[in-house]
């Protein structure tokens, strides 16, 4: 832990002020299906979580840690180490799970309609900057739904629908079908589609996201993302692409 407690340390040293930002991380304990993933030389999800907390500004970002205990672990999660963040508890054992116990969390805390609520998983990384470029994508007329996770899946497959193209001060947006679990709504759009948000979940270990955001879009749903990414999934063949992340990591392995 320790230059992730110097970082630790020095956001917590931060004024702090109304946020603008409610970010939700949801972490779990290590299971075999995902030390099997093909990840970036110099990967920890310790490293992710560094990588993030430098990235932070406490003027705008308040933070909650959603930490799945299903698994059992032989050692504390790294997350329970620290005292900066608030650490919510969970028992489900699925991605799925743990997305509908987070809605239920979201709707006991009523945050008020304009609050950005930051949806994200422990695997992705972020570049520096990414806390303005996401409010950009909100300030795009008729935008939704944001990710900042340039999907490079999708530029593989012809039949992807064509995709309307705008641009904000720091790049540009595309319309997208679909994103991973990782993505930003404000919390009075969510309460619209809150029932459609845990359709996908239901009965499931994973998320349909692709058929939760077709049918979002049958629904009036706009989603964007940025280009180039300013956040990846940290798994070399899903990575956001025009950036070398690989770098990233070997900088916060240093």
């Amino acid at each position: 832990m320790g230059r992730l407690s110097d970082r630790l340390s020095a956001y917590r040293s931060l004024g702090s002020s109304r946020p603008t930002i409610e970010l939700f991380v949801r972490h779990c304990n290590p299971t075999k299906s995902a030390a099997q993933r093909q990840r970036f030389d110099a990967f920890s999800k310790e490293r992710c979580f560094e990588n993030l907390v430098g990235t932070l500004d406490r003027e705008q970002v308040n933070v909650t840690l959603m930490l799945d205990t299903y698994q059992p672990a032989t050692e504390p999660h790294f997350i329970t180490l620290q005292e900066v963040f608030p650490v919510v508890e969970l028992f489900e054992g699925s991605e799925a799970g743990s997305f509908l116990r987070l809605l239920d969390h979201l709707e006991e805390r009523q945050f008020p309609d304009e609050t950005i609520l930051y949806f994200l998983d422990d695997d992705y990384l972020h570049r520096p900057g990414w806390i303005d470029v996401l409010l950009e994508g909100f300030s795009l007329p008729g935008v939704d739904y944001v990710t900042l996770y340039d999907r490079r899946d999708h530029y593989l497959h012809p039949a992807e629908p064509s995709s309307r193209l705008f641009h904000t001060k720091s790049c540009h947006w595309r319309t997208t079908p679909s994103t991973a679990g990782s993505y930003a709504v404000r919390a009075g759009t969510l309460r619209r589609h809150l029932d459609l948000h845990r359709q996908f979940s239901l009965e499931r270990t994973h998320t349909d996201h692709s058929a939760k955001f077709t049918e979002l879009a049958r629904e009036g749903a706009l989603l964007v993302s940025s280009i180039p990414g300013w956040s990846t999934h940290a798994e070399p063949e899903y990575a956001s692409p025009c950036i070398d992340w690989s770098a990233l990591l070997q900088e916060l392995a240093r």
